[in-house]
């Protein structure tokens, strides 16, 4: 090997020698450096700024006051529409049991419905929970009350329970119907 040829090789190991550790350095001070672009692991930023906290909590607030008094509203009508429902069985209920008793022709005190008797007043069902009670598949969310020839279906958790009621009222005479009877002013549901 000449001798240009082995300083040259001796000059360019200590230039490759230089550089690394000079890419050393460099990597040393990027890694320690409390400005990195968040690719160091010990440096990356967790949880929220509190500019972003207070803008989820201000947008949860704007939703609130505006979503609470639907809802509110939204309760009043699902009661609403629960009773004008109820109103809607009873009669139908009423009119399907007096059908099977116009089939019958005998006049008779009870018609089967679903498997139950229903007891019949004037052949349409009495007022009593073997009438026009066990007429229906489903009367949860309501509790009844019968006072003489009535029977008042409730709804459960209305603001003015006396006021979100449907009643039924049995047949006075033969040859006239039952009366279903839904309220006027629905404002206590």
């Amino acid at each position: 090997m000449s001798r240009a040829s082995r300083h040259c090789e001796r000059h360019c190991a200590v230039r490759k020698h230089e550089v690394q550790e000079l890419t050393r350095n460099v990597d040393a001070l990027y890694n320690d450096s409390p400005h990195t672009d968040g690719n160091d692991m010990h440096n990356r930023q967790t949880g929220f700024t509190l500019i972003e906290l207070v803008v989820v909590i201000t947008i949860l607030g704007i939703l609130a006051a505006f979503a609470i008094p639907r809802f509110t509203q939204l309760d009043s009508q699902a009661r609403i529409a629960a009773l004008s429902a109820l109103g809607g069985s009873l009669q139908s209920a009423a009119a399907l049991a007096h059908a099977q008793y116009l089939a019958s022709g005998t006049s008779p005190a009870f018609v089967t419905m679903d498997g139950q008797a229903i007891t019949l007043s004037h052949g349409y069902p009495d007022q009593t929970a073997t009438g026009i009670q066990n007429s229906l598949q489903d009367i949860s969310g309501f509790t009844p009350t019968v006072l003489g020839t009535t029977v008042t279906f409730t709804k459960n958790g209305a603001p003015t329970p006396a006021a979100c009621a449907v009643t039924y009222t049995a047949s006075p005479a033969l040859g006239l119907p039952a009366v279903v009877t839904l309220p006027l002013v629905t404002t206590g549901c």
